[in-house]
């Protein structure tokens, strides 16, 4: 996983604004890594996808996750901290598949997920999620499963690839409540990714507009250099 460059930033920006959030991540991904397919990536595990996130964020922004939630009792502000290293450290192996009921089932992917954006009904894209990943697919009759059937084979799944989806305890200072938040790993890498791209525009524009330059020899400067400039600029 490599550190992506201030052109690989903008360009990563540029093409994935017009994205769905599937699709970004597994940009970013594909940038960082590029002897990956795309269509590679897009199989992937959902933990495996989030690890190698991850690992991009702590090499372009460091191993500090900040950021806030509102508590969904008090609405009360929760500034929260975490190491990302800790955080995904100790990795467990994604099972290649696993048996439920008798049926083989692998781990969801992207394109699974891809597959059912636009469902709207919850119980439906479950059982979509089920039929896609069923290796036994011939045998699938879903209609007859159950809610609570739903939702113990989803359990198992969740088992068999336990960083597909993080879940934060977190508790409110204000009221008490405790809740479990999900951690959307591509969600929080293209905030850090867009916040990244503006910084370097606004410096492209005012250095540009100061000193003639061009937006490759801008780009070219390491961050201390520009970041002098741009002092020197406001000064």
């Amino acid at each position: 996983m490599r550190t992506l460059s201030n052109l690989d930033f903008l360009e990563l920006w540029e093409r994935g604004a017009v994205l769905h959030p599937l699709d970004r991540a597994l940009l970013a991904i594909s940038m960082a890594a590029p002897g990956e397919d795309y269509g590679t990536l897009a199989a992937w595990p959902l933990g495996r996808r989030n690890v190698a996130l991850n690992q991009l964020h702590r090499a372009c922004f460091g191993q500090m996750l900040t950021g806030w939630v509102a508590c969904p009792e008090c609405s009360e502000r929760l500034e929260f901290s975490l190491d990302a290293e800790k955080l995904y450290g100790d990795v467990q192996e994604i099972a290649g598949e696993i048996v439920i009921d008798g049926r083989r089932f692998r781990p969801l992917t992207s394109r699974d997920l891809a597959g059912v954006v636009n469902e709207s009904n919850e119980q439906a894209a479950a059982l979509k999620l089920m039929r896609q990943c069923c290796l036994d697919s011939g045998e699938f009759d879903g209609s007859t499963f159950s809610l609570e059937e739903i939702d113990a084979i989803s359990e198992q799944l969740a088992q068999a690839d336990p960083l597909a989806e993080t879940l934060l305890e977190l508790q409110c200072a204000e009221c008490g409540h405790c809740w479990n938040e999900p951690l959307d790993m591509a969600a929080w890498l293209w905030t850090e990714v867009e916040a990244r791209a503006r910084r370097l525009l606004l410096d492209v524009h005012t250095l540009a507009a100061t000193y003639g330059w061009s937006e490759a020899e801008i780009l070219s400067l390491s961050e201390q250099r520009r970041g002098l400039y741009m002092e020197m600029v406001r000064a």
